[in-house]
């Protein structure tokens, strides 16, 4: 490493799982300079994954989740007040506070925020709830544990069908309401949406699927909501879960290539101006970053996983303390997983970058499988309920272009395949957002589902 990037000032905005990672990598990585991290909340960094999982079963506090620190950073923690602005020319970041933070090089590692319930008063009705901060967390397992008459989860992706399951396991009755035509199908697409509608109803949700909320009800307090088809529920808790709004607006005016999408930057993790140039001393990592993947046709991705946040930011970290020919690529396979009605389901690739999916291991019917999904004869992911074992044999599948559908002797079925139509919907009629999103064209939506028979 040369001495010019060894020291200098290195500011990283966003205090949590990217932001923390980053600043130890530095450190491994011989930074001496100095080194200052902003975040917007209080509160050290914590891990969010358990806020829907154990926190809301009551089971770990969410003063419990804080991130260990895998060596010292020593930094410049300004916790509590957010980034207002940047000035590239500068190379100034302008706080909330009015205070400005010098740098030579800035990593931006915002991350997202949960999507608000779009009527200001209806959310400010006790008992409406978000599921983002461990502050959130923390209300609604409160909420939770003096035992609601129902809670509504509004939206049916990983976050809502968590709490679904949260509840569930409480024996608190609980109906879901999404927009779309299954839980978690604008993830995973129809074939596994269907087996996750089945875990909601046999687990005793009321799932209610293709309609919306249309207003939440009460007077200062939660008494229900009214549905675009007419019905009611009532209710004294309802948890907005609606997807996520990356934390860009205040990159409005910084000139970067920063918008609802997220901000853009290379395989490098260097963050792109509004031109199109690439800049050489912003970077980004975590679920702000919006970045093209090779293994995905070059497609902007934009991933909301505890894995990629982790991995991106080292790759990002290791790039602002090297010179070119040393620094590296982020293209690290997405993976995720979500533990809910006493199912784990695992993913590794993009789902949705397919045009066809095969159930090489187990059923539908015994929601125990293994579902591979290709694009254009070539394997981009699987997803796994129940059986995981075999993830590592299909990510590895994925990342050497192996084709599509796998070989027979990777399959457990002997049975003839029948194609049937996914169902892979339109996000737009979504009420939840993937938690990978292919943010440049789409694969064509005239997909088919190929089965084995039986």
């Amino acid at each position: 490493m040369s001495g010019e990037l060894r020291d200098g000032r290195i500011v990283v905005v966003g205090a949590s799982l990217a932001g923390l990672r980053a600043a130890e990598t530095l450190r491994d990585e011989g930074f001496e300079g100095s080194l200052t991290l902003v975040g917007d909340e209080p509160h050290p960094p914590y891990d969010r994954p358990p806020l829907s999982k154990q926190v809301l079963l009551g089971r770990v506090p969410a003063t419990a989740t804080g991130l260990p620190a895998r060596r010292p950073v020593d930094a410049r923690w300004k916790l509590g007040v957010a980034a207002a602005g940047v000035d590239g020319i500068g190379k100034r970041v302008f706080l909330a506070n009015g205070e400005e933070v010098p740098y030579d090089r800035l990593l931006i590692a915002t991350g997202t925020r949960a999507r608000p319930w779009p009527n200001p008063a209806e959310a400010a009705l006790d008992g409406v709830f978000a599921l983002r901060t461990s502050d959130d967390a923390a209300g609604l397992a409160e909420r939770l544990d003096a035992g609601p008459r129902r809670v509504l989860v509004i939206g049916a992706g990983f976050t809502g069908s968590e709490i679904a399951s949260a509840c569930r396991e409480r024996d608190i009755p609980v109906t879901v309401v999404e927009r779309g035509p299954a839980p978690l199908v604008g993830a995973l697409g129809g074939t596994l949406a269907a087996v996750a509608a089945e875990m909601h109803r046999r687990h005793g949700v009321d799932l209610r699927c293709g309609v919306q909320v249309t207003s939440l009800e009460g007077d200062g307090r939660l008494t229900g909501a009214r549905l675009s088809d007419g019905s009611t529920v009532e209710a004294d808790v309802a948890v907005v879960a609606l997807g996520a709004v990356r934390n860009t607006e205040w990159l409005a005016e910084s000139g970067l290539a920063a918008g609802p999408r997220g901000v853009t930057c290379d395989a490098g993790c260097r963050a792109f101006n509004m031109y199109g140039i690439v800049t050489d001393d912003v970077f980004v990592a975590g679920d702000v970053a919006r970045f093209p993947h090779p293994l995905f046709g070059y497609q902007l991705i934009a991933l909301e996983h505890w894995g990629n946040a982790v991995a991106q930011a080292e790759v990002a970290a290791h790039n602002m303390v090297s010179t070119g020919p040393f620094r590296r690529p982020h293209l690290a396979v997405p993976t995720f997983w979500s533990s809910q009605f006493g199912h784990n389901i695992k993913s590794v690739g993009v789902p949705t970058y397919s045009d066809q999916v095969v159930v090489a291991q187990g059923s539908l019917r015994e929601a125990r499988l293994v579902v591979v999904y290709g694009y254009k004869g070539r394997i981009t992911a699987a997803v796994s309920v129940n059986r995981a074992k075999w993830l590592d044999y299909y990510q590895n599948l994925i990342e050497t272009a192996a084709p599509f559908p796998p070989e027979p002797g990777a399959a457990d079925r002997t049975t003839p395949m029948i194609p049937l139509p996914s169902d892979v919907p339109d996000p737009a009629v979504l009420s939840h957002g993937p938690t990978v999103a292919l943010t440049g064209h789409l694969p064509d939506r005239r997909l088919t589902l190929v089965r084995h028979g039986g």
